[in-house]
């Protein structure tokens, strides 16, 4: 079955919610421009109360690499979502601070983005329309993928099913459209889970 990936999570009913429904995974932001960034500090004590099968996924924008390290090595995090401007340099160098799994996320506007994806060394990439708009990009860009991904952007419980069908991905990531006044909220975060668990997929994992 297609992963899960409910993202953005700052609350401890957020943390209720997601032990609730169970996704694969949930993501602390940690890059200070976003309206959901989270502290060490808060990330921390939201993570003791995270149910142990789920992973936290740590989503930085140019972070120091040790940085990073230190949340993994506290056990704040698990796995990390890369959205600025690492290049492989950088995840070369991630790479010597720890063996967590590494997802790279891309703005995919041509086939020039998707082949970029493709060379990536990150474990999985992430695609997306870019900026945190939480609009779709052209989904007909996706043909040009070679490997495994995960698919964001505007996807809601009404499109789901056309993504799922029609694409295949690894997993799927969803928080804008999760949310009513900014925070989550349980009913749309429930309809979320339930429209890809109600799609039947091959399952492969990965972490």
């Amino acid at each position: 079955m297609t992963k899960i990936k409910l993202c953005g999570l700052t609350r401890p009913c957020d943390i209720s919610y997601a032990n609730a429904l169970h996704p694969d995974y949930i993501g602390f932001v940690f890059a200070p421009g976003s309206r959901r960034f989270l502290s060490a500090q808060a990330a921390a004590q939201l993570q003791r109360e995270l149910h142990p099968g789920i992973v936290p996924v740590g989503v930085f924008v140019d972070e120091a690499p040790e940085t990073i390290a230190g949340l993994l090595k506290q056990g704040i995090i698990k796995a990390v979502q890369l959205h600025g401007n690492e290049d492989e340099a950088y995840l070369e160098h991630l790479r010597t601070l720890t063996d967590s799994p590494v997802i790279k996320a891309f703005r995919l506007r041509t086939e020039e983005d998707a082949e970029a994806a493709n060379r990536s060394t990150a474990d999985l990439v992430l695609l997306d329309s870019g900026g945190g708009t939480g609009t779709p990009f052209d989904w007909q860009l996706l043909r040009y993928l070679r490997r495994d991904y995960i698919l964001a952007g505007g996807l809601t419980p009404e499109n789901i099913a056309t993504a799922l069908s029609s694409f295949h991905p690894y997993a799927v990531d969803a928080s804008s459209s999760l949310e009513t006044d900014g925070v989550k909220s349980f009913s749309k975060m429930s309809a979320f889970v339930n429209a890809v668990r109600n799609r039947k997929e091959h399952d492969h994992d990965r972490f």
